[in-house]
């Protein structure tokens, strides 16, 4: 089958191909080196390919849709101006990567590091988290967990806005600055796992729909309809989504997937899209000679999700483990607010250490209905655990971390914890030093009736929280800069004892397995 997207072919030719049923035409217009416009071929699914002679890396391009409607390509490589802008031609197979030799890591050895690129340096870039990678090897990280890097609307945003699956985003230095870092890493034994959303796409930016029927009337989430993956035209909507895995994994060279809340994905066909997914990234990595994983998250307290398929499960490798977060959270901070009303006890913190999940069909009065099912033949090394994440510090009104919740000694337990438990830790940028900057949720939607939109939704979703505080605007580019790390507290003081606690803790867990 031919690729999704441009494909530079070499001597000035590129092949093009997407997905656009619902259109009776279309064409590729190139904007430069020299402006034309060209046919492409519709075959029986709704493709329109065709080759384009004087089409080469850096060539800038529309598709126009029955004469009239110009869109950015759905599986555009590089958007140069941002989601509304052109689409651009990229040749990354010229990349020279230096990682020839490297396998990945077993699974036993996984210590992950979650960052946003955005914030963790004041450049905000793929390559400026290069510099650090030394550091972090040294306190016992072995994967970097970067959050979501498909184009999103302007300059800053966590990530799970991305309208563009296949496109690093530009301001933090498109594919070329993320084959960089991810070569880099390797180089030093590192793996880099990346955080990806096949349940929505963002509001600004979203011209699927025109192309096709990427998404379905037929469920909702919370950010609108559903993507389409049980419906008509489906298989085309798999396709788009399992392509864009694999090319993350054999384009980029990436190590690993965290597959956005799949609990938001409804499928109700025979064989679902995660299992297929499963299947297909799984087979790449055999070919590849690499392990690649994929971890989900999900609120469903599902172990099905990583049951062997021929046991009925979906094949994945592991997923988040919410539960012994909240558990931990709600005896250290006393809240009993929202979610946290489940949790509390001591026995809960039991029941997360012996199963991973706290609620495996019990009652949960926060849902006020039973929660959960049974673990059946999961393994520890199948849950990944923490103490803090993007979500449960950027969902809080302020963005407080832990660090401004609890005292030291608390912060110290959490480390041991999660460090010492049997399952796979998980460390969000600047906790192993306590760093005591908020990590706020921050978007720069170009739609003013968007950014209005997003503001009052974010007040909405704290309601079941009763927290006192006014969410900060999500808006202000002060929101933003807030929320960047303020590395020079790692040598101060306590924090410089919490950093070395970490890193004796990390070591520990490698030598004394």
């Amino acid at each position: 089958m031919k690729p999704l997207g441009a494909t530079y072919l070499g001597d000035g030719r590129c092949l093009f191909n997407v997905w656009a049923p619902r259109a009776k035409s279309l064409a590729v217009h190139l904007l430069e080196p020299r402006e034309k416009t060209v046919w492409l071929t519709r075959d029986e699914r709704g493709y329109f390919s065709g080759t384009v002679e004087g089409a080469g890396p850096q060539s800038l391009y529309y598709y126009v849709l029955d004469g009239g409607k110009v869109r950015p390509d759905p599986a555009s490589r590089y958007q140069p101006e941002g989601v509304h802008g052109p689409s651009q031609v990229v040749d990354l197979q010229s990349f020279r990567w230096s990682d020839h030799g490297w396998r990945g890591l077993p699974r036993e050895k996984l210590v992950f590091y979650e960052l946003h690129v955005g914030t963790f340096t004041p450049e905000g870039t793929f390559e400026a988290v290069i510099p650090f990678l030394d550091e972090l090897k040294e306190l016992g990280v072995t994967a970097l967990q970067l959050m979501p890097v498909a184009q999103f609307p302007g300059s800053r945003n966590w990530g799970y806005d991305g309208v563009y699956p296949f496109a690093a985003q530009n301001t933090y230095g498109g594919p070329w600055g993320l084959q960089r870092l991810v070569d880099a890493c390797h180089r030093r034994g590192l793996a880099v796992f990346l955080d990806v959303v096949y349940n929505h796409l963002g509001p600004e930016g979203n011209y699927l729909p025109d192309f096709a029927p990427y998404f379905t009337e037929n469920y909702r989430t919370p950010w609108g309809a559903a993507v389409n993956f049980d419906g008509p035209g489906s298989d085309e909507v798999r396709r788009y989504f399992i392509e864009n895995a694999l090319y993350w994994v054999r384009d980029l060279h990436i190590d690993g997937l965290r597959l956005d809340a799949v609990h938001a994905i409804t499928d109700k066909s025979a064989i679902p899209f995660l299992a297929e997914l499963a299947g297909e990234v799984h087979r790449e990595a055999v070919r590849l000679g690499r392990q690649v994983y994929l971890i989900a998250e999900s609120d469903l307290n599902d172990a099905r999700l990583i049951w062997p398929r021929e046991l009925g499960g979906y094949g994945l490798d592991a997923q988040w483990c919410d539960d012994f977060h909240h558990a931990l959270h709600a005896l250290l901070t006393g809240e009993r607010r929202g979610y946290y009303q489940d949790f509390g006890e001591l026995y809960h913190l039991a029941r997360a250490f012996r199963n991973g999940f706290v609620y495996t069909g019990q009652y949960s009065a926060y849902r006020q209905r039973r929660h959960g099912g049974p673990i059946g033949p999961c393994r520890p090394l199948q849950f990944v655990v923490f103490a803090q994440n993007h979500d449960q510090v950027g969902n809080r009104a302020c963005g407080e971390r832990l660090s401004s919740l609890v005292d030291f000694e608390a912060l110290k337990l959490a480390a041991a914890l999660v460090i010492l438990s049997p399952f796979l830790p998980l460390i969000f940028m600047g906790e192993e030093y306590g760093e005591t900057a908020p990590f706020l949720y921050f978007t720069s939607h170009t739609d003013p009736r968007l950014g209005e939109a997003v503001r009052l939704g974010r007040r909405r979703e704290f309601s079941s929280f009763n927290w006192a505080e006014e969410v900060p605007d999500p808006q202000d580019e002060e929101t933003f800069l807030r929320s960047r790390l303020r590395r020079e507290l790692r040598q101060q003081g306590r924090h410089r004892a919490l950093y070395e606690l970490y890193r004796e803790l990390l070591r520990l867990r490698r030598e004394h397995p």
